[in-house]
């Protein structure tokens, strides 16, 4: 029998937290229940989750900073839960590094189904690569920028910048193709997967923060192409 995956709840309130997990259980997840941000740390060493739904407003540890915490040493997918719907606050998520946003009150089923979602897209992007993958294409090199696939960092400039995954992912697949045009909706099918429930918005949040670290350069730099998409544009 194949082993449940787990699924970490982190949630104060009890009742919420409760009702999440009896959702998961019925689809066959093993659940744990934590209602503070350094309980949930503490689990997520002990008991190594597939996958952490992690409302925000906690007490003493809030949900933003337990995921800049996991972030700074786990890519174990992260869902966040809150009743905060205003755009800053699931940019700010989605920054820190997060797979997906819920506001509350959700639906049931659409949760279960972003959890099922989030996982398909994990366990895609930590399928064993061909044997003849090396390091050096897992990596990009262009004057002052380096995009390194295989260990999660970009060098710019000499400096190693704080870029979380789908960020990376994101500049490293516009920068394998140097000048070709993705749509939104490519960019959106290729880093978040097609069954992503976001909208295209995503896209542009992410990349207005790729340019921000990373700036323009007289041989490259990403470019709008309006009516059509983005491009990593190369002298």
């Amino acid at each position: 029998m194949a082993e449940k995956q787990k699924i970490l709840i982190v949630d104060d309130d009890r009742n919420i937290a409760d009702l999440i997990s009896l959702y998961l259980t019925k689809e066959c997840f093993e659940t744990r229940i934590e209602g503070d941000g350094e309980a949930a740390l503490a689990a997520i060493s002990d008991w190594e989750p597939d996958l952490i739904l992690l409302d925000l407003m906690l007490p003493g540890i809030d949900g933003y900073q337990v995921c800049r915490e996991v972030r700074s040493n786990s890519m174990v997918p992260i869902i966040m839960l809150s009743a905060k719907g205003e755009v800053f606050d699931k940019v700010l998520g989605l920054e820190l590094g997060a797979d997906d946003y819920m506001e509350k009150p959700f639906d049931s089923k659409e949760l279960v189904a972003r959890v099922k979602a989030v996982l398909r897209r994990s366990r895609s992007s930590a399928a064993p690569v061909a044997e003849e993958t090396t390091e050096a294409n897992e990596e990009l090199r262009f004057p002052d920028l380096v995009i390194n696939r295989r260990n999660y960092s970009v060098i710019c400039m000499g400096q190693r910048l704080d870029m979380p995954p789908k960020e990376l992912e994101l500049l490293y697949y516009l920068a394998s193709s140097p000048n070709r045009v993705y749509s939104r909706e490519q960019l959106l099918d290729q880093i978040w997967g097609y069954d992503y429930m976001g909208d295209t918005r995503t896209v542009d949040v992410h990349i207005k923060r790729i340019r921000e670290k990373i700036g323009d350069h007289k041989d490259w730099k990403i470019t709008t192409v309006w009516g059509r998409g983005y491009r990593f544009e190369v002298n």
